[in-house]
């Protein structure tokens, strides 16, 4: 497994993504995963798995210090006050007295952007994350948000792709010491079936989602979560830790010019911002 290493965090790259799993099948898709030997387990208040996440975290053998967990505070929490009670209410739900990594979910249109920081500062100073950051924050937002100076942003967790390649994002965390983290990294499961992964698939022997993902890998200090719920499903995220892609795989799933984006709820930012 590939960890990543900040001077605010030390995260594994690959990640299991929980929503929409609920109930029965999260507690076994985690348990499945740690077994396997996932370490970084994703959730959020509004997926409404965190009680789930908690029982499968507490019921299994691997130390809690070893796993990195992140959850996250729902849009409608738009400043500091919000954000720490919804963090409050999360270590309640998952029993568990620290955050590995706590995000801002949506940015609020009712946005107190330097509350909302002051926030995140406090809950990291009082132990209840040892990281925090934001999540879906487009370029414009984040330059104001670390332009403040207010809360050490450890991440910005965002839908990232071949089809959506996030660049502007990625130059700016990793000037600022950031991780970006790939949520939806297969497009819903669209993404592999782009005409420019299926021959590289082929020669490297693997499989298109694989390649999909190792090529997110290769873009920067970059982590990624594709939600699994089956064994199969997740060994063969994992695996995409050994694919090594060459310069030219590289420059030709980057030369692909068709963008989409998968993930735009009505109360998304404004992208282009």
């Amino acid at each position: 497994m590939t960890i990543l290493t900040t001077s605010h965090l030390t995260m594994p790259a690959i990640g299991l993504g929980t929503w929409p799993m609920k109930g029965a099948e999260c507690e076994g898709a985690i348990e499945t995963a740690l077994a396997m030997g996932y370490r970084h387990i994703d959730t959020a208040e509004m997926y409404g798995n965190e009680v789930e996440v908690g029982r499968a975290l507490a019921a299994n053998p691997v130390p809690r210090g070893e796993i990195f967990l992140t959850t996250k505070g729902w849009w409608d929490k738009p400043d500091g006050p919000a954000l720490r009670a919804a963090c409050e209410a999360s270590l309640e739900r998952l029993k568990t007295p620290y955050l590995d990594l706590y995000l801002i979910h949506w940015p609020s249109p009712q946005l107190n952007l330097a509350s909302a920081l002051e926030g995140l500062a406090r809950i990291r100073a009082d132990g209840l994350a040892r990281a925090v950051g934001v999540a879906n924050f487009p370029a414009g937002l984040l330059r104001a948000a670390l332009d403040l100076n207010i809360a050490p942003l450890a991440c910005n967790q965002v839908e990232h792709h071949p089809l959506l390649p996030q660049a502007p994002l990625l130059k700016m965390c990793a000037a600022h010491d950031m991780v970006l983290t790939s949520y939806s990294p297969l497009g819903k499961g669209e993404v592999p079936a782009h005409p420019a992964l299926g021959p590289i698939a082929a020669r490297l022997g693997c499989t298109a989602a694989q390649v999909t993902l190792a090529w997110a890998l290769a873009q920067g200090p970059v982590s990624v979560i594709p939600k699994a719920a089956s064994a199969a499903r997740q060994a063969e995220n994992l695996g995409a830790a050994g694919i090594t892609l060459s310069a030219a795989d590289l420059a030709t799933i980057s030369a692909i010019t068709e963008r989409r984006r998968f993930v735009n709820p009505g109360f998304a930012p404004d992208w282009a911002a």
